[in-house]
């Protein structure tokens, strides 16, 4: 591939367990850092005219790379600048942290991202997920992306990500290869006190609720279906009239908390974790959220569907349905 850097900059067979918050998987191909959106966008150009496949990774904290390793190009995105207008207008690099956009736009006297404290992840991550919290998602502020997208770096509108709940075009079975470089998002302006208060809340919640090993953060997404919610007594009012059902909720009420499979277990205080707590192989833990899935199934009808990406080669892996 012949991407205009310096080739001390790549790296090879690059362990890529330190930048996934799993803390497990195989190995990067070839592996490198972006400093810039103009570093980011240049190797992404290069990458997409070569037909190189590109793999972006922020913080590592929503995808599962494969024991087996992750073809071409792994890019660790460091492109983190935020700019801050008064009208609400923010423009942000793809891999500024998504609870560091949070609080630069408070501190502006902009509200609207307070559901993001305590979300790991970058928000070019956040975007590809259309990640949320507390009836929020973070593609309702966002106004147009940059992309390099065919080999070209272009603005683009919201619509081109095709957004519904945690998920997007670049979250499907064959994605696009799209680099998302910058964004742009209209914020109200807010009551800083207000908004401080509301995210200290959140974050209390979750500091109550997450568990403290190597995890993905939730694992399997919420399931919308009004007819289970209203059938599930123990369920809140709350989410019974949204139609709601937790996946933390089946999972538990499956039995499930605190299963293990080797080095990976399911969570006590939050059942969608699922926690690397013995140096778990990825493929175990892609085994452990297999018969969680398939346990959910057999309780409640339902098919739960993985917010993790799993990323690389699993051609290879096999389900083990005994844990």
């Amino acid at each position: 591939m012949s991407i205009p850097v310096d080739l001390a900059r790549i790296s090879r067979n690059q362990s890529l367990k330190p930048f996934t918050t799993l803390r497990a998987g195989g190995t990067a191909e070839t592996f490198m850092f972006a400093q810039s959106v103009d570093d980011l966008a240049s190797i992404a150009e290069h990458a997409q005219r070569d037909d190189w496949h590109m793999t972006i990774l922020g913080c590592g904290s929503n995808v599962l790379p494969s024991d087996s390793g992750v073809e071409g190009l792994v890019v660790v995105n460091r492109a983190d600048s935020i700019e801050v207008s008064a009208d609400g207008t923010v423009t942000v690099d793809s891999g500024c942290g998504f609870q560091e956009l949070f609080l630069k736009t408070v501190q502006a006297g902009l509200s609207g991202l307070e559901f993001a404290v305590g979300i790991p992840g970058t928000v070019g991550g956040a975007l590809v997920s259309n990640a949320g919290a507390y009836r929020s998602n973070i593609s309702e502020f966002l106004t147009s992306i940059e992309v390099v997208f065919e080999g070209k770096r272009k603005w683009v509108e919201p619509a081109f990500m095709e957004f519904s709940y945690r998920d997007s075009i670049l979250r499907r079975t064959t994605p696009p290869q799209c680099v998302l470089v910058q964004m742009k998002f209209r914020l109200p302006i807010g009551n800083q006190k207000s908004s401080y208060d509301e995210a200290r809340e959140y974050q209390r919640q979750r500091i109550s609720k997450q568990p403290p090993p190597a995890s993905a953060g939730s694992f399997f997404k919420n399931v919308n279906n009004r007819v289970l919610a209203s059938s599930l007594e123990t369920l809140s009012p709350k989410m019974q009239d949204a139609g709601v059902v937790p996946a933390g909720f089946l999972i538990e009420n499956a039995g499930l908390s605190g299963t293990r499979h080797g080095g990976v277990m399911v969570g006590r205080r939050h059942a969608n974790f699922l926690l690397n707590v013995a140096d778990a192989s990825a493929t175990e833990i892609r085994q452990l959220a297999g018969l969680v899935k398939r346990k959910v199934n057999e309780r409640y009808g339902v098919s739960l569907e993985e917010e993790v990406l799993y990323l690389g080669d699993w051609s290879l892996f096999k389900e083990v349905w005994e844990a």
